[in-house]
């Protein structure tokens, strides 16, 4: 049986037993041995082993079960798991986003200024003609949503926002970088849409309209 004889071990401990889950050593929904049974078999300790099974937990082979042990989730890494967790993350940042900012919608058509709505506008402005560049696109689009949360007049939800802006950002352009396109007519029609709500003081089809958006954009 084959030892881990060179560094990173937990990465060279995980290649081994995906070598071995591969051979059919264990089948699909089986239990591995434990940490005190692997670890000799590996030549590495206990510690090791956890940090091996949590690197191929992390790519979907293996999951842990609190208080029952570790199991086969999958007989070999998935080849698109980095974008199933971009996916997976990108659909938690859409989830987050929706709690904050279809709340904020409805209170902007309600509380927004005429100072606050001209910034919106100007915002909406920006985010037109920002079509080309992805990055440059998601900035803008975040000025525009920040400008609709401003609206509402709740520092809790400005600070949630404000604080989530830096994963949010992420996820976005990972997202579009997945779907390939951005910056389409109808997208910014739907932009359009909600300010418009807003203007005309209509909470229930500004916050209609900015969870349909929202959902839009997940992934499946």
């Amino acid at each position: 049986m084959a030892l881990v004889t060179r560094t990173p071990l937990a990465e060279q401990a995980a290649d081994l037993l995906l070598d071995r889950i591969r051979g059919g050593e264990w089948p699909l929904g089986s239990k591995l041995p434990g940490e005190n049974t692997l670890g000799p078999q590996l030549g590495v300790g206990r510690s090791t082993v956890r940090e091996a099974i949590r690197r191929l937990a992390g790519q979907g082979v293996l999951a842990t079960r609190q208080g029952a042990g570790v199991f086969v989730a999958a007989l070999d890494v998935t080849k698109d798991w980095g974008a199933a967790l971009r996916k997976a993350d990108i659909n938690s940042v859409i989830e987050a986003r929706i709690a904050i900012e279809v709340e904020a919608a409805a209170l902007a058509a309600e509380r927004r200024s005429p100072a606050e709505l001209r910034a919106m506008r100007w915002a909406a402005g920006k985010r037109d003609a920002q079509r080309t560049d992805i990055e440059a696109h998601v900035d803008a689009d975040i000025v525009f949503h920040r400008a609709i949360v401003a609206g509402s007049h709740n520092p809790i939800l400005v600070d949630l926002f404000d604080s989530f802006t830096p994963r949010s950002r992420q996820a976005m352009i990972d997202l579009l970088r997945l779907r390939g396109d951005f910056g389409s007519d109808a997208d910014q029609h739907a932009h359009q849409d909600i300010l418009d709500a807003i203007a005309d003081r209509d909470d229930r089809t500004a916050s209609t309209l900015a969870r349909e958006h929202l959902l839009t954009l997940k992934m499946a």
